[in-house]
């Protein structure tokens, strides 16, 4: 079996539409129709687009057409037979691929390491090993929708939504990285190799991805705009950690969240240079060479 992968993963707002309703939808059915391995649909908290309007889950005004992102993963061969659907349900989003091994590749420098589980399967026990063998850290994010070795596994209000995906995005060096993921088990897991900053030798028109493992989204976003980066996505996590602090996320009293936050930007090499000034200070900070479909 191939130790390659392919993770497709979209970028739209919550109320774009499909062919026969939401997108968010069709983008599932479809995945469940290809038997794709496992896909998650994630609830955004703020973002922006082309256009640079704001949607925000902190204002009504703003909060009824909230950023979503889809992740689906599996073999090459059913990635690519379902990447013209995908591409022709979502006109008015941005469709990206990347290509991720099933295990931690060996060598020096800096890795991601993402791992897809049930939500009822011990997240924090993830986060908790990834912790105890010095990665620089991780975010849990909750999916809403999607499927589970080609089956559909929607959240609902009144169920335990055990099977809903959930994924656990790490980073830190490769031995680090390898040392928790032998320990992880019933659980899909990849790795692609990240570096910390903006690749310099990457010729303006391609693609990257700069992912900020933070707390502070809010502060980010208008200056992402202000300098005209074409468009951010913020995701509030549930359960992480960056650096020595111990992991953590909402606790039922707080009064003000404290859960990490990954902020997601995809843009050409000269924005996301000057993005990465912007964000660098906020967070522990990623950057990955992807391609648009």
């Amino acid at each position: 079996m191939s130790d390659d992968l392919l993770k497709l993963t979209t970028y739209f707002g919550e109320r774009d539409l499909g062919q026969d309703g939401f997108l968010a939808d069709a983008l599932v059915d479809a995945y469940a129709r290809h038997r794709v391995r496992l896909s998650a649909l994630f609830r955004g908290a703020e973002g922006f687009g082309l256009a640079h309007g704001v949607h925000s889950d902190r204002l009504l005004t703003q909060s009824e057409d909230l950023p979503i992102v889809s992740v689906a993963v599996d073999e090459r061969e059913r990635i690519e037979r379902v990447v013209p659907e995908i591409e022709h349900l979502s006109r008015h989003g941005l469709v990206t691929l990347e290509r991720a091994r099933r295990a931690v590749e060996p060598g020096d420098g800096a890795g991601k390491l993402t791992v897809y589980l049930g939500r009822k399967r011990g997240y924090k026990d993830v986060v908790a090993r990834l912790h105890a063998h010095g990665a620089a850290g991780a975010t849990v994010l909750l999916g809403v929708d999607g499927t589970v070795a080609g089956e559909r596994r929607r959240a609902r209000f009144f169920a335990t939504n055990a099977e809903v995906p959930v994924m656990v995005i790490a980073i830190g060096e490769r031995a680090a990285l390898a040392a928790a993921a032998a320990e992880i088990r019933d659980a899909l897991l990849t790795f692609e190799p990240v570096r910390l900053a903006p690749h310099d030798d990457v010729a303006d028109g391609r693609l990257l991805k700069l992912m900020v493992h933070t707390r502070a989204h809010d502060r980010l976003m208008a200056r992402l705009r202000d300098a005209d980066v074409r468009g951010a996505t913020a995701l509030r996590g549930v359960w992480g950690f960056r650096g020595g602090e111990q992991p953590h996320g909402d606790t039922f009293w707080a009064l003000r969240h404290r859960v990490p936050e990954l902020v997601v930007i995809v843009d050409i090499a000269e924005r996301i240079a000057r993005a990465h000034e912007i964000v660098a200070p906020a967070g522990l900070v990623t950057c990955e060479l992807v391609e648009a479909v």
